[in-house]
């Protein structure tokens, strides 16, 4: 089995984090790790994290740098960004599993609004179909990328905003990117 590491960087994140890291656990049953990667919270963003998570990292803050870092520290083939208010689907570990067989190297998934109000899905409709036309992907789309092709790239670009968009444009240069567009 091809091995995924799920990397979550974390600012105060104590409201969201126990919920997300709850949803990555059936992944780690299936021997996937889980790494968070904290920029100094000053909440009990860490502790909560504790047992939920393979490792509780620390870095210099800014999401790229936390990114960057908790990449440097995963041993999977296969790197998958999650925002800590950010669910996968289900199904994911089913389909990253097939990408990593597939030899797909990076892409994204097709991002789910919380809430019912319908004005959230015509949201997430144009934010998903820019991402198609443009190959763009954001951090709240789960971007995964294999271990090579992120070392190709470089990681993150060392940049305060938008070093998600920055990355996919990297990538995209390299190869075009997969959508996983799973209803949830």
């Amino acid at each position: 089995m091809n091995r995924l590491s799920i990397i979550v960087p974390t600012l105060n994140e104590s409201a969201s984090i126990v919920a997300c890291l709850m949803s990555l656990q059936p992944l780690r049953g299936q021997g996937h790790e889980v790494i968070v990667v904290d920029g100094g919270s000053d909440d009990t963003t860490m502790l909560l994290a504790g047992d939920l998570a393979d490792q509780v990292l620390s870095a210099p803050k800014g999401r790229a740098r936390q990114l960057n870092y908790g990449a440097d520290k995963a041993a999977g083939s296969l790197l998958l960004f999650l925002h800590a208010d950010t669910f996968l689907p289900e199904d994911a570990g089913d389909l990253l599993q097939d990408v990593m067989k597939s030899g797909i190297v990076w892409g994204r998934f097709d991002v789910r609004l919380s809430g019912s109000h319908p004005l959230l899905r015509v949201v997430e409709y144009f934010m998903n179909m820019r991402s198609r036309l443009t190959g763009i992907a954001t951090g709240d789309q789960a971007i995964f990328v294999s271990r090579s092709l992120y070392d190709i790239a470089g990681g993150f670009p060392d940049i305060d905003l938008m070093e998600d968009i920055s990355f996919s444009g990297i990538l995209k240069k390299i190869r075009p990117p997969i959508c996983l567009n799973q209803q949830y």
